[in-house]
C-alpha cells in the first residue's frame, strides 16, 4: 500500500467531519422553511431555500443503512404481519427472517443471497416483497467491515462460501436459494460442494440473477477494470486501511466509498440529470417526485466497506483468472466441479441492458452444471431491463418475480 494511498481513508473521513456542521446548519435552515408555522412557506423564496439547503444537506450526508421497513405482505388479498428477526450470525453475516406468525400454512424455505459489493441487503428490498407471499423468507445480511473489529478474524471468499454452507443447514430442510449479482460464484461453489459431499441438505433449487458466472463473456466496465492489472495493483491502489475512528480500526478494506465512486462514474450523466430534476422537483413543491427520487438515492448512496481479503479473492478468481469457466476455481485448495450438481434445478435471470453483468456471463452456469437434468434447468433474458430491473422495479414485479416463483414451485424434493 502506498503512502498516498495510505491517506485516502483518514483524508475521507476528516473531510466529512469538517463538513458536519455546515450540514447541520443546513438541517437548522430546513427546519425554519419548512415549518407548517412559517407564513412563507409556500412562496417561491422558500422552495427555492428549501431546495437548495436539500441539495447540500444530502450531497455532504453520510448516509446509513437504510431499514427493510416491511411490516405486511398480502396473501390471497389479506394483509399478514411480518416479523424481522435474526435468527442466526457471525460477526460478518446476519441472518435475517421475514416471519409471519400469523399465517400458519407452511411454505417453502427461499433464502435470499444478497450481494456483498457494497450496497446493503436492502437493496433486495422489492425482491423479498414480492417473494414473502409465496415463501418463508430469509436474507443475508452482510455486515459492514469497517464496524467488525479485527479480533473477529479475517473474512474471504471461501469464508462467504463456508457462510452460505453453514446457513443452508441452519435451515434444516432442502430450501431454494436465489443469489443476485455478486453471490453467483459463491453460492455456485457452496451447492457444488454440497453436492460432492452428497449433502442431503444441498438446496431444491438455485437462482442466480445478473451474476459474474464467466467475465470473459460481453465485458463490461466492470469487467474491464481487471484489464492489465495484476492484483498487487489492486491491493496497492484500491485496498485502505479503517481509520482509528471506527471499530475495525486497522482491517484492511475495499472502502464503499470508492465502490460507490465506481458507481457513479459508470453513469454520471444520469446521475447528473437526476439531481438536477430532484432540485427542480423540490423548488417547484413536487413533493411525490422529489420524495421518489430521495427515497432512490437514499438506498444507493448507502455503501458498506468489504473486507481487502474478500474483494482481492473475488477480483483474481472471478475477474483477472476467470475460474469457473476456466476450471480452476477451488474452495480451500480443492477444485470446484458443477458438474457434479444432479439435484438442484438451476434458473439463470440476465437483463437485456445489464451494464454490470453482461449478457452470457449468468447463462454460462448452465454449460458448468451439464449434469442437472433438462427439464430442471432454464435460463431466461428479459427484455427492456438493466441489471437492477433483474431484481427490483416494476418489470420484475409484474414479469420476472411470477417466472421465478412458478420455477420453484415446479421442483420437487
Amino acid at each position: 500500500m502506498t503512502t498516498v494511498n495510505s491517506m485516502i481513508y483518514p483524508f475521507f473521513e476528516m473531510n466529512r467531519l469538517i463538513v458536519q456542521p455546515f450540514r447541520l446548519m443546513a438541517e437548522t435552515g430546513l427546519t425554519f422553511w419548512e415549518n407548517s408555522a412559517n407564513p412563507w412557506r409556500d412562496s417561491a423564496m422558500a422552495k427555492q431555500a428549501t431546495a437548495s439547503l436539500t441539495m447540500f444537506e444530502r450531497a455532504t450526508r453520510h448516509f446509513v443503512k437504510p431499514a427493510f421497513d416491511i411490516k405486511q405482505v398480502a396473501i390471497s388479498g389479506k394483509p399478514v404481519t411480518v416479523d424481522e428477526q435474526i435468527v442466526w450470525q457471525t460477526p460478518f453475516c446476519k441472518l435475517l427472517h421475514f416471519a409471519k406468525p400469523d399465517f400458519r400454512k407452511a411454505q417453502p424455505k427461499l433464502l435470499l443471497v444478497a450481494p456483498m459489493s457494497g450496497h446493503f441487503a436492502t437493496l433486495l428490498r422489492d425482491t423479498v416483497k414480492e417473494m414473502l407471499p409465496k415463501f418463508d423468507c430469509y436474507v443475508t445480511d452482510w455486515q459492514d467491515a469497517r464496524d467488525i473489529p479485527l479480533s473477529a478474524g479475517a473474512f474471504d471468499l471461501d469464508d462467504y462460501t463456508d457462510t452460505i454452507i453453514d446457513i443452508l443447514h441452519h435451515l434444516g430442510e432442502r430450501a431454494h436459494v436465489m443469489a443476485v449479482c455478486q453471490p453467483s460464484v459463491p453460492v455456485l461453489a457452496a451447492v457444488a460442494m454440497m453436492s460432492e459431499a452428497k449433502d442431503k441438505l444441498a438446496p431444491l433449487s438455485m437462482v442466480l440473477m445478473g451474476g459474474s458466472i464467466d467475465t470473459s463473456k460481453s465485458p463490461t466496465a466492470v469487467n474491464d477494470m481487471a484489464d492489465g492489472k495484476d492484483l498487487n495493483w489492486f491491493r496497492d491502489t484500491v485496498v485502505m486501511t479503517v481509520p482509528p475512528n471506527c471499530a475495525g480500526a486497522g482491517r484492511l478494506v475495499y472502502p464503499g466509498f470508492m465502490q460507490l465512486s465506481g458507481f457513479l462514474s459508470m453513469n454520471i450523466d444520469r446521475h447528473m440529470k437526476a439531481h438536477r430534476e430532484l432540485y427542480h422537483s423540490l423548488a417547484k413543491g413536487d413533493e411525490a417526485d422529489a420524495t421518489r427520487r430521495k427515497t432512490f438515492y437514499d438506498e444507493y448512496m448507502a455503501v458498506m466497506d468489504l473486507t481487502g481479503e474478500f474483494y482481492l479473492q473475488t477480483v483474481e478468481r472471478v475477474f483477472i483468472h476467470q475460474d469457473f469457466p476456466n476450471g480452476t476455481y477451488q474452495y480451500r485448495g480443492r477444485k470446484v466441479d458443477p458438474s457434479l450438481i444432479t439435484r438442484t434445478a438451476l434458473l439463470t435471470v440476465e437483463g437485456e441492458y445489464d451494464d454490470i453483468s453482461g449478457l452470457g456471463q449468468t447463462e454460462a452456469a448452465h454449460q458448468l452444471c451439464i449434469n442437472i437434468p433438462t427439464q430442471k434447468k432454464k435460463h431466461h433474458l428479459h427484455m427492456g431491463v438493466g441489471h437492477y430491473g433483474v431484481f427490483s422495479g416494476s418489470k420484475f414485479r409484474a414479469e420476472i418475480a411470477p417466472m421465478i416463483t412458478a420455477f420453484l414451485n415446479a421442483q420437487k424434493a
